[in-house]
C-alpha cells in the first residue's frame, strides 16, 4: 500500500517565499506543493502554522554531554543516545551530525575512551531503526593529541562519517587567544595551582607547534581523498583562512573574528556559527557575535553546538528588526545551506523530490514552538 501524507492550511516556508497552501508526501518524499487548500479528506489541517523543512544540524556536542553527564560518570551509550535523539527531534532537527572528539585535550582527557563505544552505539541504533532523526558522524580531530592519527584512521572510512573538523584548542590563539582570560577560566573550573597550569599551557602550546602542522595536513588530505567535507575550527586570522584554503577545506566553523569571517567569505568558504551565539546575543567565549556576522552577510550555516533547541529559536531571531533577514533566508541557514555544504541535496528544503522531513511550528508570544515533526513522511514528534 502506498504511504501518503497530506497537509493543508499551512504557511509553507519554501526556499525563497512563504506560500499559504498545502504539501503532499508520497513514500516519504515531497510529491506536491500547492497554494490554497488540499482537497484530500485525510489532509492534516495545520491551522495556519508554519511548515518548515527539517533542520540539518552539522555540529552538536549533545551526545557527549549525555554519555558523560558529570566528571567521572559514564552513562550507558544506548540510554544516552535515546535521550539525545529525543531532544534533537523535539528541536525540529531531522538530520543530525553527532560531533565526536577524536583526540583528547588536557581539559577533557577521557574523550578518547568514549569514541569507539559512542560510534558503535550510533551505528547499532541506526541499523535497528531505533532513532527518530537521521544520524551521521562529525569527527572533531584535536591535532594537539599525539595519538590523534592512529585513532582517526580507525574511523575515517566509516560510511556514516560525512564531516571532519580540524581543531587546535591550545591556548594563545583561536578560541583561547586571550591567555589571561584562559588562565582565569582554568583556575575557576579545575582549581589548578599556578605552577601546574603554566606547565600544562607550555606543553599544550608546544604540541600545537610541533605536532599540529603534520596532523592538520594528514587529516585534511585524508578527508579530501575520501570526498568528505572538512572544516577548519575557530579561525582567528587571515593566515588561518589561507591555511584552510591550502588544505582544501570548505567550511570555516566558528570563526572568532570579523577578520577571519571576511577572509572566509572572500575565499568562498561556508561560514558556520553556533545557534546559542544568536540566542544569547553573543559568544560565551567573548568572540565575534553570530548576529553581527549575519548583518554583514557573513553567515551561511548555524549549528546547535551545545543546545539542540537553539537552531529554530536562532532562525526566528535572525528575522528580528536589528538583523532583518526574511524567514525563508533565515530558515535556509538551518536547513538547505548545511545540507548543500555536505552535498546532501535530497533534504533541507520544501521542494518536490526532496525527503519528507518537515516541522510544524507555531509562534507563541514571539517564540517559535515545535508542534510536530515528520522524518521521511513518518511522524516522529
Amino acid at each position: 500500500m502506498t504511504h501518503e501524507v497530506s497537509f493543508t492550511n499551512a504557511n509553507v516556508v519554501l526556499p525563497n517565499e512563504i506560500v499559504s497552501g498545502g504539501v503532499c508526501l508520497k513514500e516519504g518524499m515531497i510529491s506536491d506543493i500547492s497554494a490554497g487548500s488540499v482537497s484530500a479528506p485525510s489532509a492534516i489541517d495545520l491551522q495556519g502554522d508554519y511548515l518548515l523543512p527539517g533542520i540539518v544540524d552539522l555540529h552538536t556536542d549533545n551526545l557527549e554531554k549525555h554519555v558523560s553527564p558529570r566528571p567521572g560518570v559514564r552513562w550507558d551509550v544506548k540510554l544516552a543516545l535515546m535521550a539525545h535523539d529525543a531532544l534533537v527531534v523535539a528541536g525540529g532537527v531531522t538530520t543530525v551530525f553527532d560531533a565526536l572528539c577524536v583526540g583528547s585535550t588536557i581539559r577533557k582527557p577521557e574523550r578518547n575512551k568514549y569514541l569507539e563505544p559512542n560510534i558503535a552505539g550510533i551505528k547499532s541504533a541506526k541499523e535497528r531503526q531505533l532513532l527518530r532523526a537521521d544520524h551521521f558522524l562529525h569527527l572533531r580531530c584535536e591535532i594537539t593529541d599525539k595519538g590523534v592519527l592512529p585513532l582517526f584512521s580507525q574511523f575515517v572510512d566509516d560510511p556514516l562519517v560525512k564531516l571532519i573538523s580540524i581543531m587546535d584548542h591550545a591556548p594563545g590563539h583561536r578560541q583561547a587567544a586571550d591567555l589571561k582570560k584562559f588562565r582565569e577560566e582554568q583556575y575557576a573550573d579545575y582549581g589548578l595551582s599556578s605552577e601546574n597550569l603554566e606547565q600544562q599551557i607550555d606543553e599544550w602550546r608546544a604540541a600545537s607547534e610541533e605536532l599540529g602542522p603534520k596532523h592538520r595536513t594528514h587529516i585534511a588530505e585524508s578527508a579530501s581523498a575520501r570526498s568528505i567535507a572538512c572544516a577548519s575550527h575557530d579561525d582567528e586570522t587571515d593566515a588561518h583562512i589561507e591555511e584552510a584554503i591550502d588544505l582544501g577545506i570548505s567550511i570555516s566553523e566558528f570563526p572568532t573574528t570579523m577578520t577571519a569571517a571576511k577572509a572566509a567569505r572572500k575565499a568562498g568558504l561556508s561560514i558556520l556559527m553556533g545557534g546559542p551565539n544568536v540566542v544569547r546575543g553573543g559568544s560565551h567565549s567573548g568572540n565575534i557575535a553570530a548576529g553581527e556576522l549575519a548583518r554583514e552577510g557573513l553567515l551561511d550555516i548555524l549549528a546547535s553546538d551545545y543546545i539542540p533547541s537553539s537552531l529554530l529559536q536562532a532562525a526566528f531571531l535572525l528575522t528580528a528588526e536589528h538583523i532583518g533577514l526574511n524567514l525563508p533566508t533565515a530558515v535556509r541557514i538551518i536547513s538547505a545551506n548545511p545540507a548543500a555544504a555536505l552535498g546532501m541535496n535530497d533534504r533541507g528544503a520544501v521542494e518536490v523530490g526532496r525527503r519528507g522531513d518537515l516541522v510544524r511550528v507555531t509562534v507563541s508570544e514571539g517564540t517559535p514552538v515545535v508542534r510536530e515533526v515528520w522524518s521521511e513522511g513518518r511522524k516522529v514528534f
